[in-house]
């Protein structure tokens, strides 16, 4: 028995020596593993790394690309007109009236420049010499990337008297440069057509273009953009052109709000060929909204310039309101969030060599940047309030009365803390939490009732789903200071559950659930649960809106069965398309509309809305920080007008509204 054990177990030691021997050759790290993507095969190999993603986003992003180049020549001083066009087959047209892209054969390629522009990464007149002294596109991939993704593009090139024109199909060329005709004018008209195998979605959204060429417009005051769109029966047409600029912006963002005064005030400042422009203007709500801009980009995560601007903007601030006795001797500095409360304004800079961090290009590295937006503001903010002082006067009037809301918050968070709600260790009685640790592996759902909390508690995995059942309607933030959070027992279980604290002293490091599905009912007292929930998020967690934590759940409206069989419908659409494919008559099957969620036994609704594997949850994106204000204002804000405007012009979209 010995020797057959020792046979046996020699077999195996010769087995699992194989087993590793293969295993090692599977996994040889040589030259041929090492692979040359020639061309432009790398960015359709990984189209994300280039365009961001391949979802609806990365699509729109194309157009933002090409259009970048006309705006750059106009930057350059070169082009006054931007046409975009939207397609009936939803292909992009896009005309500048610049100089033409250079058509001559390029001195190293040994090939037409153009051909280079699109079928050669990290190509392009934005790297050195005289081409462009100002521009967004830094990193010469923006026309080549779109050749490469597009189904085909074509180029036609307006110079020197010609008309020149080529073509490529999914990057690589498919005609000559040829001339067509002539022309007299200079330009570039580029046609592409996004392609199917690269993009999950392949439909333009007027209103995304719309919003994106807008902010454009303002951010430069000497262009005119016109967007068409070719694919409903009555064509539309909208033309872009604010001589106002950044001041138009302001303007424009507070069109809904009561601002504190009627013109916005304008700052201008330029050194070693750095531009600084800053329009700001006061309302009476209790929230900033400062845009920042870098070349036209539009810097989400700020950097430099803003730094300089916020460092700038307390101090002026400060200094006057000491200089003219609105602050005592004895009292605190205003902060920072005192003087921006209710502050709208847009910083653009405009820069030759400007560094951004990362491809995503969301915050401005410049040192110098900073330096030179603190010294235009100290300057020329300090002689208006000077020149103002009855605006002066209004502005500091409203950082006085924030400074007392922020000192009684404080109080109220003390207070608060000293009851144990806010610490970490003592979390809301409602909430049934979890037994995973991570943070990364948590959700949390913030469900509407104590019902449908009931159901959501039984039927959840308490392994890595936690449940906070709110009941009524909760305070809305839109019209109400921090201070009035802290006293609020609707919303205050929700800050405590998070455990990542509000406003100035959010600190998303410390969020205890990444997935934060909001579950309401499909009715009207629902909607408007979800509409407070996000405006609360918006406000006052906007880290959590911009880093993608905020889901909303999508239960089902209706059961529809038939004898022993049942389905789940998310809508009347899915039921007639349910009974089509079953083949069953509508007569014959019995079809329930949940009223709501309490209506759901456990077994249910973790079958329907909360199983990871069959459920479906919208994630809640910021995709334009200025459309999302406005429609927040709109929406919560004070004024019935716009509200009543909006409504009426979205009415037709509505869909299972109970009456």
């Amino acid at each position: 028995m010995q020797e057959e054990d020792k046979i046996i177990e020699d077999e195996n030691i010769e087995k699992d020596s194989n087993i590793l021997e293969k295993e090692k050759n599977k996994a040889a790290y040589d030259e041929n593993q090492i692979q040359v993507l020639e061309g432009l095969e790398a960015v359709r190999k990984r189209p994300g790394m280039y365009i961001g993603s391949t979802s609806s986003r990365g699509l729109h992003h194309l157009v933002y690309e090409i259009v970048d180049n006309s705006i750059d020549e106009a930057l350059a001083g070169y082009c006054s007109e931007i046409t975009v066009i939207i397609n009936k087959d939803n292909s992009i047209t896009n005309i500048d009236n610049g100089r033409g892209i250079p058509i001559g054969i390029h001195p190293k390629m040994g090939i037409p420049t153009v051909e280079v522009v699109h079928t050669i990464l990290h190509a392009g007149g934005k790297f050195g010499g005289e081409g462009y002294s100002v521009s967004g596109g830094l990193h010469g991939v923006g026309a080549s990337v779109v050749n490469a993704l597009s189904e085909y593009l074509e180029v036609q090139v307006a110079r020197d008297g010609n008309i020149y024109r080529q073509r490529y199909e999914r990057g690589k060329v498919v005609t000559d440069l040829e001339v067509i005709g002539s022309k007299e004018t200079t330009g570039t008209k580029t046609i592409f057509k996004p392609d199917p195998e690269i993009f999950d979605e392949l439909v333009y959204d007027y209103d995304i273009l719309l919003n994106r060429f807008r902010e454009l417009a303002f951010l430069n005051k000497n262009i005119t953009i016109k967007l068409i769109d070719e694919r409903p029966e009555e064509r539309i047409e909208k033309v872009l052109h604010y001589e106002g600029g950044i001041i138009s912006f302001v303007e424009y963002n507070n069109r809904h709000k009561e601002v504190l005064f009627k013109n916005p005030i304008y700052i201008e400042g330029h050194k070693d060929g750095s531009i600084v422009e800053i329009a700001l203007q006061f309302n009476d709500s209790y929230v900033e909204n400062i845009f920042s801009f870098a070349n036209n980009i539009a810097t989400t995560e700020g950097g430099t310039h803003l730094t300089g601007f916020k460092t700038a903007i307390t101090k002026v601030f400060n200094d006057y309101a000491r200089k003219y006795n609105f602050i005592k001797e004895n009292d605190k500095n205003l902060q920072g969030e005192d003087i921006r409360e209710g502050m709208t304004a847009v910083i653009s800079v405009k820069i030759p060599e400007p560094q951004f961090e990362g491809q995503t290009k969301t915050k401005l590295g410049n040192s110098e940047m900073r330096s030179l937006v603190e010294n235009v503001v100290n300057e020329k903010l300090t002689d208006f309030l000077e020149e103002n002082p009855s605006i002066s006067k209004t502005i500091l009037e409203k950082c006085i009365t924030a400074a007392r809301a922020r000192e009684a918050a404080r109080k109220a968070r003390e207070l608060t803390r000293r009851k144990s709600a806010l610490e970490s260790t003592t979390l809301p009685g409602k909430l049934a939490d979890c037994q995973e640790k991570d943070a990364s592996l948590c959700e949390i759902y913030i469900v509407e009732g104590d019902s449908a909390g009931g159901s959501a508690k039984q039927g959840r995995d308490r392994k890595f789903q936690a449940i906070l059942p709110l009941w009524g309607k909760m305070l809305n933030v839109e019209k109400s200071r921090i201070d009035k959070v802290y006293e609020n027992e609707k919303l205050l279980p929700v800050v405590t559950a998070l455990g990542a604290s509000i406003g100035d002293d959010f600190d998303i490091s410390k969020l205890r659930y990444h997935k934060i599905i909001i579950m309401a009912d499909a009715d009207v007292d629902g909607s408007h649960i979800r509409t407070l929930l996000l405006t609360f998020f918006f406000r006052y967690m906007k880290p959590l809106v911009e880093a993608g934590h905020i889901y909303i759940a999508q239960p089902p409206l209706y059961k529809v069965s038939k004898g022993k069989e049942f389905f789940y419908a998310y809508n009347e659409k899915e039921v007639d398309k349910l009974s089509i494919e079953r083949q069953w008559k509508k007569e014959e099957c019995s079809i329930q509309r949940y009223k709501g969620l309490g209506e759901m036994n456990p077994d249910q609704l973790w079958e329907t809305t909360m199983d990871p594997s069959k459920r479906t949850i919208l994630k809640v994106e910021l995709e334009d920080a200025v459309a999302a204000d406005e429609i927040f204002t709109i929406l919560m804000g004070d004024k019935v007008e716009p509200r009543k405007e909006f409504i009426t012009n979205h009415a037709r979209m509505v869909t299972n509204l109970d009456i």
